[in-house]
């Protein structure tokens, strides 16, 4: 009778790429950049649509409120774009919520204006369900001039590594 030899495993799973940190990864102090990004009227005009944030101010290109030169955008804009980076880089699947958020507009942005961002992790504290952190972290939003435009506090509840 021949001698029957079973076939070996599959190999694993070639690495994720864009995965997110688990809570493990993260320390208190750890920084990071993102990436940066201008905005256009387009972005705009998509954002105030899809939102309704149809103020005179978003609307009207020659809109002379006095305060602010320039085409304005709203705040909710800068901040969605920075959370988007934050999304797609450093929570992707392994974020499970947005717990918390306290938010400064310190300055304008407008249409032409590239903004990035700092990211500070603040805290990690696992919670007693199993495999879960709350994060926190420090958001710090610039424009192209590295003038601070935002500034952000998020907490956040993260998955931890796969057991």
């Amino acid at each position: 009778m021949p001698h029957h030899t079973p076939p070996s495993p599959p190999p694993p799973p070639p690495p994720l790429l864009g995965q997110g940190f688990h809570w493990q990864d993260l320390s208190v102090g750890q920084t990071f950049r993102t990436f940066r990004r201008t905005i256009t009227e387009t972005d705009l005009v998509n954002f105030i649509s899809c939102t309704g944030m149809l103020e005179a101010i978003f609307i009207d290109a020659e809109f002379d409120g006095g305060a602010i030169a320039g085409r304005p955008v709203p705040g909710a804009l800068t901040y969605t774009l920075i959370e988007g980076f934050i999304l797609q880089t450093m929570i992707q699947g392994t974020g499970l919520a947005m717990l918390e958020l306290h938010q400064k507009i310190l300055h304008p942005v407008r249409v032409g204006d590239t903004i990035h961002a700092r990211i500070t992790v603040t805290e990690v504290r696992p919670t007693s369900a199993k495999g879960r952190a709350v994060v926190s972290s420090d958001i710090t939003v610039f424009n192209q001039h590295e003038i601070e435009v935002m500034h952000y506090s998020a907490k956040r509840l993260l998955a931890g590594r796969p057991e």
